[in-house]
């Protein structure tokens, strides 16, 4: 799909699907990515399918176009929409949080990341469940395949432990390329041995001392899982492989190669507002939300787009246009991957899961992230003529965030329906229902059991291979995609979630929301996916049911609310 200017981002119904739709039955567009190499010849039909986990990092909900956004993504787009585009889905409000629950199946409280590590408030420290890294008493979903006979594989962000032992080639990862921390310069510029010095870097556990030249991180991550797969596939000649391919984009800082940048020039000067309002139309039209459905109001610190000096609404431009860049060169080095998986034989036999992490990033460089993130701005180059190159560290703000996440209520960090509502959807030829939209709620913790479930792999009990483990309590999703169940988790089901001492708790069609105020609000949530109309008064046995639930998903998962709140966006 060509870039389009801002004049035709504002689509009628028909002329927007009918452009998605050609995008889905297309090639993928040129883009200015480095070419894979060779395709190894076509493997034997492996007995199970083969699992590729895609986790873009702080991806707005809306910023695909098969979710509603402008930004040119042909190759995400046409996987979602010939699969099953999950409306539904639900992450923890943060990354090392949700990847703890993706690759064990259970709640982060249990598998070691109940916070962040470098975010940790003073009363969880040290305590059982807040080690800040995947904890061996988790047997991870790459174990577990490993196990059942599968090649395993990662590129990209880990985030789930710094130490040796942590690395995700001693958790199950056969092969492996990983950026140890959860961010860092897209460009490597940042890069270091010591992880106290800087971001690090590992393959196959092993440290590595440098980056190529010319590196930047969604090339590197695509352009390594191909690697991988065309080694691991000559190492171990029809097995069947799990691959865990895990973008930093587009997390801050906004980085992006000089001619991605180019191509978004012009896109993002009407405002937060007019794409927006652009966006939740869209979302109307491809079924993504009901007809007529409330968004929240967003948050506008600086009194919306018509508020800022002409040159603020330059640089809140410019910052889109970067943060754009970033997601469609992801969208380019995921149809690398694709390529490589058809050119191989093996894509037809490939469950393809995509999703972001948690919400979109709403943390300013300027306010609310100025502490946290000084010791690098202080020394950037954020001159308008640089932002987005590798010496500049900038991130796109709050406002531009909330566009990500409407109809939504705020973003990342909050337990709210904007800071853990993720774009997602799954890619198989075996879903009873693709092309379509599905609603139910799916958790990021079904994530292992499903996909052990469709291998054949056991996920049931508490010991794995002579230790004993965490049970996985995530439910498998296999059943609701073939067409065999109407949910996935049913309507008594409590399912809780808390981080930096937000909180939720979701029961069938009601959710009780506290966003970190020590307030609990009651919703409606089927009706009232915004979160805009608070029934505590007019239901107040509903709040106080919710409420126990809670109480005791709280107890049983062992949280421990922070005595202080050190990430508020």
């Amino acid at each position: 799909m060509p870039a389009k200017r801002l004049s035709h981002l504002f689509l009628g119904a028909t002329a927007f699907t009918a452009a998605l739709l050609a995008t889905a039955a297309t090639p993928a567009a040129a883009q200015s990515v480095p070419a894979s190499a060779p395709a190894s010849a076509s493997v034997p039909t492996a007995k199970g399918p083969n699992f590729l986990v895609i986790v873009a990092d702080d991806l707005g909900w809306s910023d695909l176009g098969a979710f509603g956004g402008e930004i040119a993504t042909p190759n995400l787009d046409r996987l979602a929409l010939n699969g099953l585009r999950l409306t539904g889905f639900h992450t923890a409000p943060t990354c090392s949080p949700t990847r703890s629950m993706l690759l064990s199946g259970t709640d982060n409280h249990l598998a070691g990341l109940g916070s962040m590590a470098e975010l940790m408030a003073a009363n969880q420290k040290d305590k059982e469940g807040y080690e800040g890294y995947l904890r061996p008493e988790v047997a991870s979903l790459a174990e577990r395949f490993a196990a059942g006979g599968y090649r395993t594989l990662i590129s990209g962000k880990w985030h789930l432990g710094l130490k040796p032992e942590q690395d995700p080639h001693a958790r199950g990862f056969q092969y492996s390329f990983a950026l140890l921390q959860g961010g860092g310069n897209h460009f490597g510029l940042d890069q270091s041995a010591d992880p106290t010095k800087g971001t690090t870097y590992t393959r196959d556990g092993k440290v590595l001392p440098s980056l190529p030249a010319g590196f930047y991180s969604s090339d590197a991550f695509a352009g390594n899982l191909i690697e991988e797969l065309q080694r691991s596939r000559k190492d171990t000649p029809g097995k069947p492989f799990f691959a865990y391919l895990t973008f930093t984009a587009p997390h801050w800082p906004i980085q992006a190669p000089d001619e991605d940048i180019a191509r978004q020039r012009g896109r993002y000067d009407a405002g937060f507002e007019a794409i927006r309002a652009a966006r939740l139309a869209r979302q109307e039209q491809l079924g993504l939300v009901a007809k007529g459905t409330v968004a929240h109001t967003p948050r506008a610190p600086r009194g919306g787009w018509d508020g800022l000096s002409v040159t603020d609404k330059r640089e809140a431009a410019r910052n889109m246009e970067i943060y754009a860049a970033m997601v469609a060169r992801m969208d380019a080095n995921v149809g690398r991957v694709i390529d490589e998986l058809r050119a191989s034989g093996e894509l037809d036999n490939t469950v393809i899961v995509f999703l972001a992490d948690n919400g979109a990033e709403a943390l300013d460089a300027k306010t609310t992230g100025a502490k946290m993130l000084a010791r690098y701005t202080t020394t950037a180059n954020n001159a308008f003529d640089n932002l987005g190159k590798g010496t500049s560290y900038a991130t796109y703000g709050p406002e531009w965030a909330q566009a990500g996440t409407a109809p939504s209520w705020l973003t990342k960090a909050y337990a709210s329906e904007g800071g853990t509502r993720t774009v997602a959807f799954v890619n198989w030829k075996g879903l009873a229902h693709p092309r379509t939209v599905g609603g139910a709620y799916v958790s990021v913790a079904d994530i292992a059991p499903t996909l052990l479930d469709y291998a054949g792999i056991p996920s049931d009990g508490t010991t794995f291979e002579g230790r004993i483990v965490l049970p996985i309590t995530g439910k498998s999703a296999k059943p609701w995609l073939e067409g065999k169940a109407a949910v996935v988790h049913a309507a008594d089901e409590p399912i809780g979630t808390e981080l930096f001492g937000s909180r939720a708790l979701r029961k069938g069609d009601w959710k009780i929301t506290d966003i970190g105020d020590g307030q609990w609000r009651l919703f409606a949530i089927a009706k009232d996916p915004g979160e805009t109309l608070d029934l505590s008064d007019k239901y107040p046995e509903k709040l106080r049911e919710l409420s126990a639930d809670w109480d005791a998903y709280a107890k049983a998962n062992h949280v421990i609310l922070p005595d202080q709140a050190p990430y508020r966006p």
